[in-house]
């Protein structure tokens, strides 16, 4: 039998979320802000955008930004192959891309599981981290992908 939780009107309840992989690392962020996900495909260059910008591409009439995360989070550049993935994501009244190296699977973790991260310095700034979720064997780094993706330096927002 399912249960129809609400989840935006309790923050205590489990959420899902979309993992996916960085280099060694697997990120979580919250299943209801993805669109899609679809095939790595080379977006058109944009002239004097950050580095971190691969460019743009027509979604189906829509012009969407592509965000390479692994380069705005200071990793090593991927290689793109055939697990690369854009996940689409629905921020505010945008939608915005993101580059991965590979998509893991879709998870509910419990609130309780749920751990705030430690002060530490990082490439990632921690406001952009809700937690870490430990899943099995599995650490999971959960963001807060629209305080990142709207945050002033990513150049996204007017």
């Amino acid at each position: 039998m399912m249960e129809n939780l609400d989840v935006h009107t309790d923050n205590n309840l489990a959420r899902e979320y979309l993992t996916f992989r960085l280099g060694e690392e697997e990120y979580g962020i919250d299943i209801l802000k993805v669109q899609e996900i679809r095939g790595y495909e080379n977006p058109t260059r944009i002239a004097n955008a950050s580095h971190f910008l691969k460019g743009v591409v027509n979604l189906r009439g829509t012009i969407v930004p592509i965000v390479d995360l692994r380069l705005r989070f200071g990793c090593p550049s991927a290689e793109y192959n055939a697990f690369t993935v854009s996940i689409v994501l629905h921020i505010g009244n945008r939608t915005i891309g993101t580059v991965v190296d590979s998509v893991s699977d879709v998870m509910e973790i419990p609130a309780e599981a749920v751990r705030p991260a430690p002060e530490m310095n990082s490439a990632i700034d921690a406001t952009f981290i809700k937690g870490l979720a430990q899943v099995g064997e599995r650490m999971v780094i959960l963001l807060d992908i629209e305080s990142l993706l709207m945050s002033p330096d990513m150049g996204l927002v007017d």
